[in-house]
């Protein structure tokens, strides 16, 4: 039974359904859970350090039912999408119903769309394709170049768009993170079509077909549910890409890698990511929060990923940090002391 505790994970969704449904106030069912509720019990639930064992670990990673649990976010996803913007644009809802609508229809992108596409991205096989069109919702597909040729490469430097510098407050960073980071894709992407001899106008052009797939979605929504339909549909996308930028901003935050002598940064460690073992932020986000090892290994699946003693950790949950972020003072008040001395003085 142990293995289905992911399923927590659909309960973020489910309340997007009931709140969609009931409409009214419930319509804010999904950020009160989200960001009230999950915070709330983060506070009084346990943490663990606790790693799976060797001979456990193979077997773990070997379940289907993690993947499937995964795959199911799918049809859920796109399930909602629908059923959200449907709703939005059949009904007579007041305004303040259609704002609660968007933002719970952008949670369950940001969550169950982006989260479990990156997850699914670092796969190089058929799932990966799976993670892409987990992506398209949130309007954020290039993420995939970027994030696996850009991030983890460049991660806590101050050429990688996704790692918030010291004292940056989060919507600055927002700015800065979600520009930088489609040029990044699309230098990337250029540079890769150069090394193989191809053509912009290429099939390999994964960027191309990237804008070309977003501009077909975007089209077919508005044929459907018209310019109304359109426009909850980007509002919800945004939506979606701020939560993954909320989340990239409290990963790194004002953690660098120094530059040896011969000019280069260090490898990437354990040290360069804000890692979490509160266990409900942990379930609820497919263990994202033990960021630490996903960049120390990348193609790790998420069940069986570890904690490392050397690691810094982050006083909260991922859930209860992202809101401490949105409250600049309080988040510098609060993180700034737990930035290793060394990494405060290195100068980006």
């Amino acid at each position: 039974m142990k293995d289905l505790k992911y399923i927590c994970a659909y309960t973020i969704p489910f309340m997007a359904i009931i709140g969609i449904w009931l409409h009214g106030i419930y319509t804010y069912l999904t950020p009160i859970y989200a960001f009230g509720v999950i915070p709330i019990l983060e506070l009084f639930t346990n943490s663990s350090s606790k790693n799976i064992d060797g001979n456990h670990k193979i077997l773990q990673s070997k379940k289907k039912i993690f993947d499937w649990m995964l795959y199911f976010n799918l049809p859920m996803v796109y399930g909602i999408l629908l059923f959200a913007i449907y709703t939005c644009t059949s009904s007579n809802l007041d305004t303040y119903e259609v704002v609660g609508i968007i933002i719970s229809l952008g949670i369950v992108l940001g969550s169950n769309g982006i989260n479990v596409g990156h997850e699914l991205g670092h796969r190089f096989t058929k799932e990966r394709y799976i993670g892409k069109a987990l992506l398209l919702p949130s309007l954020y597909m290039h993420f995939y170049i970027e994030h696996n040729f850009g991030h983890h490469l460049k991660v806590a430097t101050k050429e990688d768009p996704a790692t918030a510098r010291y004292n940056q407050p989060v919507y600055l960073f927002w700015i800065t993170s979600t520009i930088r980071q489609y040029i990044s894709a699309w230098k990337i992407q250029l540079k890769l079509l150069n090394q193989n001899n191809q053509a912009f106008f290429s099939i390999k052009n994964d960027m191309l077909w990237y804008f070309l797939i977003t501009i077909i979605y975007l089209m077919l929504l508005t044929y459907f549910f018209g310019l109304y339909g359109l426009l909850v549909a980007i509002l919800s996308g945004i939506t979606g890409f701020l939560l993954l930028e909320t989340i990239n901003y409290i990963e790194h935050y004002g953690l660098v890698r120094t530059k040896t002598s011969s000019g280069r940064y260090e490898r990437v460690k354990e040290i360069h990511s804000w890692n979490s073992n509160h266990t409900l932020g942990r379930i609820m986000l497919y263990e994202l929060t033990r960021h630490s090892d996903h960049h120390h290994r990348a193609s790790k699946k998420y069940q069986i990923l570890d904690h490392h003693d050397n690691s810094p950790q982050l006083p909260f949950g991922y859930p209860t940090s992202m809101v401490i972020s949105l409250l600049p003072p309080l988040w510098f008040w609060i993180m700034n002391k737990r930035v290793p001395r060394e990494m405060k003085v290195y100068k980006r």
